[in-house]
């Protein structure tokens, strides 16, 4: 493991932009950020509530789930770590940056009738749509019911396709981009949707004896873990971060079974992509560290779907 970069404020969200460098959300900072392979940083924007995942669209531009923002305490031995939603929380919203000037649109902060609470992750579809996970906030007695939905990237449209979920997190599609990725936090799964077409699930997202939302389990963790944020792997298998087990479990597709690879100095693993030569080095986040690594992945990751 090679730590790439430190003193980043609750990481998340690591982008490979081609370039030799990566993007990375910094939740508490509440920016968007660019880091070189030797360390170097530069904040692209400063996006205000808490940006939480990021991608890199069609058109070349960073989209960004802003979660509304986290409340933060500082633990005794120093690292800030997450404390619900702060006071001035209003909504969460999808926002398009330029990554040549830095300039922010808001391109959805409701769905239908509701507003979007605290988008999580998103990844892209070789249509141009996006699929985005929304877990909503926690408040000391109760938190939101989940969702996940899919939208167009020039800001025409978004639909709920998946609710309710609990805490949906991590969201990815399969190399033929037929199957639908989401991970759920608190009960660590791992579930998979098949699709028709963009934006369309296959069957309806009713309960049914196998699933609350008409997926298919792909993998629980056996015993105590959280999921977090996922990216996929060039064969198909899921990489999922997993919290409180500081590591990734990489997850086959079909037969139930996973690896897990874990990734010393923090138990808050919350992110992962893929980059470097041939997709075989594996970028992520310690958001309790405040760092981003990189480590050898014995196989390559997925390249980021383009039109």
């Amino acid at each position: 493991m090679r730590v790439v970069a430190d003193d980043l404020w609750f990481p998340e969200g690591p982008v490979w932009v081609g370039d030799g460098s990566l993007l990375v959300v910094e939740i508490r900072r509440r920016t968007l950020t660019q880091i070189w392979l030797d360390g170097r940083k530069r904040v692209v924007a400063e996006l205000g509530g808490g940006p939480n995942g990021a991608a890199i669209g069609p058109d070349g531009h960073a989209y960004v789930c802003n979660n509304g923002g986290f409340a933060f305490r500082q633990r005794p031995d120093g690292r800030w770590v997450t404390h619900g939603t702060p006071d001035d929380y209003d909504a969460g919203r999808i926002e398009r940056v330029n990554l040549a000037t830095g300039k922010v649109e808001r391109l959805y902060d409701r769905v239908g009738d509701s507003k979007i609470r605290g988008p999580n992750d998103l990844c892209f579809d070789t249509h141009g749509g996006f699929w985005f996970t929304d877990p909503g906030k926690t408040r000391h007695r109760d938190w939101d019911r989940g969702s996940v939905c899919y939208a167009k990237a020039d800001g025409s449209s978004v639909r709920e396709l998946i609710s309710p979920i609990h805490k949906p997190n991590g969201v990815g599609l399969s190399p033929d981009g037929k199957t639908l990725y989401v991970a759920e936090t608190e009960s660590a799964r791992l579930w998979a949707w098949p699709l028709k077409g963009p934006g369309e699930l296959a069957q309806p997202a009713t309960a049914s004896p196998d699933s609350p939302h008409g997926s298919r389990l792909v993998y629980q963790w056996p015993g105590y873990a959280r999921f977090d944020s996922l990216a996929v792997e060039a064969d198909g298998r899921i990489a999922v971060a997993t919290l409180d087990r500081g590591g990734i479990t990489s997850c086959h597709p079909t037969d139930g079974s996973a690896d897990f690879e874990p990734v010393p100095g923090d138990t808050h693993i919350t992110n992962v992509c893929f980059g470097g030569e041939g997709l075989r080095k594996a970028y992520v986040t310690q958001s309790y560290a405040g760092r981003l690594v990189e480590i050898d992945w014995p196989r390559a990751g997925l390249k980021q779907f383009q039109l």
